[in-house]
């Protein structure tokens, strides 16, 4: 647990749920001098540059809501314009489901100083697996790959996804990616935390980022006692990170207070030197505004000492990603 937390309780005068310290504790920064932070996940679209089946298809409910609001361009100036208080100094792009990965690679590559690194689309159960990741490391922002393991239990059972578990081709792929040097951002859903803790141990050399914190979707007693179990078997492996990240999909109507336990358990199993903050938007846009998610971050952290919350925004991303 965080050395020294204020249990004052929020200040419900802000309409934000975000506390007002008074002064409390660690001194909260003044509201026109946002800390330095990196976005370490976050996405980017053009319709016209690549095509995204997901994006096109009008109508159809996602597991994560309904994208219709975010089924237009959102570019670097979107991102970059959504608050002026809080814009990284560094961001992370994630793979977002293009239907050539290697023209999503390309385009992201194209654009100007942001993002500052790519994590890839990539099937590592592939047989041209190696061939793959070759041409994308032709790009130098490319610093690894997501292939979703888990997104939703309903979902995932149209994807097949969760046999990539159990694929000893998929194991050969993740040795591929650390034989690069690259990095595997691991998104799952509580219930295949175990199994694919198992399966890391078969790749002892990975770099893992896991995505969304694990995914927490059944906030009831039993489903976070599901979800602690296996956030603490992947977090028993020294060269797995978590990224609070996408808290939105599992709590559209979040507060503070319903964020806090879950924030406080992802950083007390991994520690602030494993421990990354992100954005993940615009989905989480369907729920709130940048400025928002990004000033209740700073009231999860506020308890941690400068150091920690250093590392919680900016540093552990910075060297995870290789960030310039």
């Amino acid at each position: 647990m965080p050395p020294d937390r204020d249990c004052t309780g929020p200040d419900n005068a802000r309409q934000d749920n975000v506390r007002n310290n008074n002064g409390q504790g660690n001194q909260a920064e003044a509201p026109d001098s946002a800390p330095a932070f990196v976005d370490a996940h976050h996405h980017l679209w053009d319709l016209q540059a690549c095509h995204y089946p997901w994006l096109m298809a009008r109508g159809q409910r996602r597991f994560f809501g309904d994208p219709t609001p975010i089924q237009r361009n959102y570019l670097p100036e979107d991102f970059l314009g959504e608050s002026r208080r809080y814009r990284p100094s560094r961001s992370v792009h994630i793979q977002v489901g293009a239907a050539d990965a290697l023209r999503e690679t390309a385009w992201l590559s194209s654009l100007g100083d942001y993002p500052h690194a790519i994590v890839a689309a990539c099937d590592l159960s592939s047989p041209e697996v190696d061939s793959l990741l070759e041409r994308h490391l032709a790009y130098p922002r490319v610093r690894g790959v997501r292939q979703i393991i888990g997104r939703h239990a309903q979902e995932d059972a149209r994807h097949g996804s969760d046999a990539l578990i159990e694929d000893p081709v998929f194991a050969r792929g993740l040795a591929a990616l650390a034989r690069r040097g690259l990095s595997f951002d691991l998104q799952l859903i509580p219930a295949q935390m175990h199994r694919v803790a198992a399966l890391l141990t078969r790749v002892a050399d990975l770099d893992v980022a896991l995505c969304h914190g694990g995914s927490p979707w059944d906030q009831s007693s039993a489903g976070l006692a599901t979800w602690r179990a296996g956030l603490r078997a992947l977090a028993a492996r020294p060269r797995t990170m978590c990224k609070i990240c996408g808290l939105g999909m599992f709590n559209p109507t979040w507060t503070v207070e319903q964020l806090r336990p879950l924030v406080d358990t992802v950083i007390d199993l991994f520690g602030p030197e494993r421990v990354m903050l992100g954005s993940n938007f615009p989905v989480d846009k369907l729920y709130t505004d940048y400025e928002r998610l990004w000033a209740a971050y700073d009231e999860l952290i506020s308890p941690y000492t400068a150091t920690e919350r250093a590392r919680l925004r900016a540093g552990t991303a910075k060297a995870f990603y290789r960030l310039p």
